[in-house]
C-alpha cells in the first residue's frame, strides 16, 4: 500500500482531541475552519507552529501517513514561498481522510516560548 506523508501543526486543544482518539483521527473542524490543511514538509509545519507559540505559548508538529489513492484527489497547493505547500481537504471530507490514515498520528515536535 502506497502512502503519503503529511505534517500538521497543532495547538494543545487539538492535541488533546487527537489523544482522545488514540492518535487515530483528527477532530471535526470548527465552523470558521472550512478546510483541513495538512502540509507537505516538517519544515513548513514547524514554521506554522510559531503561530500557536505566539498565541498560546506552545505548539506541536505531527506526522501521519494517508493512503496515496485518497490524497491523490487533492492537488498540492503552493501558498506563498515555494516550500509552503499543502493539501486543502474540505472539512466535510475530514472523516473520509481519517478513515484513510495508516497507523497513528505521531507528535514529532514540541515547541514553546521557554
Amino acid at each position: 500500500m502506497n502512502t503519503v506523508t503529511c505534517y500538521r501543526p497543532l495547538g494543545e486543544k487539538e492535541l488533546e482531541l487527537v489523544k482522545e482518539s488514540g492518535f487515530k483521527k483528527w477532530p471535526p473542524r470548527l465552523p470558521e475552519q472550512p478546510i483541513f490543511y495538512p502540509v507537505t514538509s516538517e519544515e513548513y509545519a514547524v514554521e506554522l507552529t510559531q503561530w500557536n507559540i505566539t498565541d498560546f505559548g506552545k505548539g506541536y508538529v505531527s506526522k501521519f501517513e494517508v493512503k496515496k489513492d485518497f490524497m491523490d484527489k487533492y492537488p498540492i497547493k503552493t501558498v506563498g514561498a515555494k516550500r509552503h505547500t499543502e493539501w486543502w481537504v474540505p472539512a466535510e471530507e475530514l472523516e473520509e481522510l481519517n478513515d484513510n490514515i495508516v497507523g497513528e498520528i505521531l507528535i514529532i515536535g514540541e515547541y514553546g516560548n521557554s
